[in-house]
């Protein structure tokens, strides 16, 4: 006899979308040395501003505690020290959400516990994700056998899909300021899915990266909306509101009251966690905590609004161009309808050889985004207002 693999994982895509697009450039660079260092990556989501000073020096003091027996700490709690916890519990206070400390877990990132979560639930469960998506809520239920079904969003609904009658899902994933489209819910909206989970008794996995980008009066958190603590669970991340995507840290929120037949959801996550989570290393909760600081809130405000400038110089392109896109105004990608009615990849290839700038086609997000294509902020502003002036060049070239 011999073991037996996951077969689940042989129906993926051989290729993550975003490896994909490296070996495009790749090829690309290969074959055109001489302009290859004027290449613009405006696809992939990674932050370019640095870690905020006040995280550096709580991370920098933290490590000399290391250094010394007095202040040496070995293994830490799994679900996270409780001075990170109290400090996130005191964030939510701001958009008036009540949390316990027991309710929020500490991790190294969103993208970890949106795949990790799935332990908690039958793998007979059926999920819905809205499409287009990002890959992992796919992938990660694609990997346990679960049947998908799809919520499709497009320019008639501004990219926001409500609930449908037709819709019979045990888990819901939903991001809001969303990835890829950068389309946020409203109050109204996000009330309608919350009454939606609660009649059908689905639980909704709540993405909320992006909430640092909203502006006005969107909610930041699920739990802004009445009746959200017996539906949901919140994801969040301080990769792209303080810079940590390479330092890693993030958390969720399980409320202690949310129970599926016998099951309590927050002792059964406990549960998993401290079996197959060893936690977030000291230094890097110590970093985190200083993100709830008021200098650095500060400091993190003041990069944040630096992407958000970012933004507005790719939409005033747009609206100069007279090109349909959402997002860029509560969040750091602008979602953008392909100019000359272009699939995705051949605008993707054909402004990667033309003018040297790098984006994500929709079509990699699911099938509502074959004719679109998502733009980021987290560039610089020099790189930004370069890429701009190339594509508003092409686009008119385009066009003709």
């Amino acid at each position: 006899m011999s073991a037996s693999i996951n077969e689940n994982f042989l129906k993926l895509n051989e290729s993550y979308l975003f490896s994909e697009i490296a070996r495009r450039i790749r090829t690309w660079q290969e074959s055109n040395p001489e302009v290859s260092d004027k290449l613009i990556r405006m696809g992939i989501g990674d932050v370019t501003r640095p870690l905020p000073k006040t995280v550096v020096n709580a991370m920098i003091k933290a490590a000399g505690e290391m250094g010394e027996p007095e202040t040496f700490r070995g293994y830490g709690p799994e679900q996270g020290y409780d001075f990170l916890k109290e400090a996130i519990r005191n964030y939510y206070t701001k958009f008036g959400v009540e949390l316990n400390p027991d309710e929020i877990f500490i991790s190294d990132g969103a993208k970890s516990d949106l795949g990790n979560i799935l332990d908690l639930f039958d793998k007979k469960n059926t999920v819905l994700v809205t499409d287009p998506v990002y890959p992992v809520y796919v992938d990660t239920n694609m990997m346990d056998g679960r049947k998908i079904i799809l919520a499709m969003s497009s320019e008639d609904n501004g990219f926001l899909p409500l609930p449908s009658p037709e819709y019979k899902a045990d888990i819901i994933y939903l991001c809001s300021p969303n990835n890829p489209t950068g389309a946020v819910y409203n109050r109204e909206g996000l009330q309608k899915w919350v009454d939606f989970a609660r009649e059908n008794g689905s639980i909704i996995l709540f993405d909320a990266a992006y909430e640092c980008f909203i502006t006005g009066d969107y909610p930041h958190s699920i739990y802004e909306i009445p009746g959200a603590r017996e539906v949901a669970i919140e994801f969040c991340s301080l990769s792209k509101k303080a810079g940590f995507t390479g330092t890693r840290c993030g958390y969720t929120v399980v409320p202690d009251t949310l129970t599926r037949g016998e099951g309590n959801l927050n002792k059964m996550w406990l549960r998993r966690q401290t079996t197959k989570f060893n936690g977030v290393s000291y230094i890097t909760q110590r970093g985190a905590e200083a993100v709830f600081s008021q200098e650095g809130e500060k400091e993190i405000e003041e990069n944040i609004q630096y992407y958000r400038d970012n933004a507005k110089i790719i939409t005033d392109t747009m609206d100069k161009l007279g090109i349909y896109y959402t997002g860029g105004k509560n969040s750091p990608y602008i979602w953008l309808k392909c100019p000359g009615d272009l699939d995705s990849w051949d605008f993707f290839d054909k402004l990667l050889k033309e003018v040297y700038v790098v984006g994500t086609p929709g079509a990699g997000f699911g099938k509502s985004g074959t004719n679109f294509f998502r733009l980021t902020a987290f560039s610089t502003h020099d790189n930004t207002r370069e890429a701009m002036r190339r594509f508003e060049e092409f686009v008119s070239q385009l066009v003709k």
